[in-house]
């Protein structure tokens, strides 16, 4: 599998969409890695997770064709993950000529709520929604998904995913706080090993209980110690932090000095990752 980061960042972006912080200003000046998009990513070229507004800035970037795409799957409802509007323009004048005639669209029923909302109906032309469900692994296309319950958006059921695909397995780890135990407890009755962990970063190093909506480096070390305990991950498992807030300043040199000593690749925009 071929694991695309298309965006990196939080829901405000880097440098911040509204803020001329420090770190904003460093991050304009700098550029490069250092800007990043709402976050998104590509598994080879059919596979979609999360669908924030940059989502078609992503494409143009990438010279992606989302019209390749026979797979999107929703980690959670939030704006900087699901920009719902752009899926209505998969019919008629908007789209001609479309390699996949259907998307299809896995997610949970906050962002089915969304759907509702916006459109009055989970009708759209060009689009086929499925509602999915914690630990129900579903089959999509030639991959084998398996939603498993984020510590994030506490009124719906928000997502992390289980990927799987010719013997290879993916964990995509945001938006979320330190594991539920259940997650851990699922994965080791199952004895799932992961060739690849993408965390959420989103606090770097500013402090954050493992009781809230997202992480940084001092609760990724504590989930990847009990991934390693039950035989998830281990030395061979590439593992990256992605997600990260201007608060934290997500410099990408500043990151990447304190991810190396711990064992951690830093994502940016754009980056790839052969698995």
């Amino acid at each position: 599998m071929r694991f695309n980061f298309l965006g990196t960042a939080a829901a405000e972006g880097f440098p911040a969409i509204f803020c001329n912080c420090k770190y904003c200003q460093q991050a304009r000046e700098k550029g490069g890695k250092n800007i990043r998009t709402r976050s998104q990513a590509l598994v080879d070229e059919d596979l979609l997770i999360d669908y924030p507004a940059d989502a078609y800035a992503h494409a143009l970037a990438g010279k992606f064709r989302f019209d390749k795409v026979k797979t999107l799957i929703f980690t959670h409802s939030h704006c900087d993950h699901c920009y719902a509007y752009d899926l209505t323009l998969r019919y008629g004048a908007f789209a001609h000529d479309s390699e996949v005639e259907t998307l299809h669209v896995y997610c949970g029923k906050g962002v089915q709520e969304l759907f509702e909302r916006e459109f009055g109906t989970l009708n759209l032309s060009g689009v086929a929604i499925h509602s999915i469900k914690a630990f129900e692994k579903f089959q999509a296309g030639a991959y084998t998904i398996t939603p498993l319950p984020a510590r994030h958006k506490f009124d719906e059921d928000a997502f992390i995913f289980i990927i799987e695909k010719n013997g290879k397995r993916i964990l995509y780890a945001n938006d979320t706080g330190y594991f539920y135990d259940e997650v851990f407890e699922y994965i080791e009755k199952k004895g799932v090993y992961f060739d690849f962990v993408s965390y959420d970063c989103t606090n770097i190093e500013i402090p954050i209980t493992d009781i809230e909506a997202h992480m940084g480096f001092p609760n990724i070390l504590r989930v990847r110690e009990r991934l390693q305990n039950i035989g998830a991950v281990d030395e061979k498992t590439v593992q990256y932090v992605t997600h990260f807030s201007h608060n934290g300043n997500p410099d990408h040199e500043r990151l990447e000095n304190i991810a190396a000593p711990l064992g951690f690749k830093v994502s940016y925009d754009g980056h790839f990752v052969e698995i």
